[in-house]
Formats: C-alpha cells, structure tokens, sequence
C-alpha cells in the first residue's frame, strides 16, 4: 500500500515494533506485538497504546489522535516486516472491542484488492475462517503471505 507511514523501530526478531503516533492529541507511543500462540505458526498481532509505566500494550486507550489511516498503514508495514521474516506465519487480528473489529473491516474492505496481491486473506464467522469477503462482518481476521 503506497500510504504515509510512520517509521517503525523493531526488536532484532522483529516480533515487537513500536513507532510514534503524532496528531491532535500530541505524540502518543504505539506498540505492534506478534504472539506466538499454541498453534504452530500461528500469531496474535496485538496493537495498542504503549503504557508509560508498565511498558505493555494498552489495547483498550481511545486516542483519536486524527492520524488513523496512517496508524493503519504503519500496522500492516509491520505485518508485511514480519512475515517476510516469517513467509509461513498466519497472522490473527481482531479488535479488542466490536466498534474496533469494526474499524480493522472497514480498513481491509478499502484495501483488499491490494492485500489479496501478496497475502491469502480470510475472515471468522462462527468459528469457522471463510475467504474474506467485502460483505460480511467478519469478528476476527487472519492473513499468511502467497
């Protein structure tokens, strides 16, 4: 996706990667973490607010800070970082409220053309994971690259 992004600063195994989000609210610290989970190769992308004192994400902060789609676009450069490290992880995304699974759909939906060229892309309804589709509303998400 040729959109702004903000520059991404990783840890060596590019698992964890955190960047700057400078808007509105001011300049608020974003944290990018991909999970491992008990499936093999399998990850949860966690995405969130830094939080100043712990360290950790903060998944559940409200920033409007006026910059979502360059946030957006910064998210999936990670994605794009970690799987060409790791070309055969499936990486799991979902929001931590609906509102935000919400926001994720809207974002795919717009830019699906462009994700479907180097990733296969799949939606979960009822427990099952489905070919993403525009139309229906999907609460999880997950991606591999082709």
């Amino acid at each position: 996706m040729k959109l702004p992004k903000y520059p991404l600063k990783a840890e060596q195994d590019l698992t964890i990667f955190e960047f700057i989000s400078k808007g509105t609210k001011g300049r608020i610290t974003k944290l990018i973490v991909f999970e491992a989970t008990n499936l093999n190769d399998f990850y949860n992308l966690a995405f969130g607010d830094k939080d100043i004192t712990s360290g950790k994400i903060d998944d559940s902060v409200v920033s409007n800070n006026g910059d979502t789609e360059k946030v957006l676009a910064t998210v999936v450069a990670a994605v794009y970082a970690f799987t060409d490290k790791y070309p055969e992880a499936w990486v799991y995304v979902t929001g931590s409220t609906a509102s935000r699974t919400r926001l994720y759909r809207m974002g795919i939906n717009k830019y699906l053309s462009e994700l479907k060229t180097d990733f296969h892309v799949f939606g979960e309804l009822e427990n099952e994971w489905q070919p993403y589709k525009k139309d229906n509303d999907f609460i999880g998400f997950v991606v591999k690259r082709k």
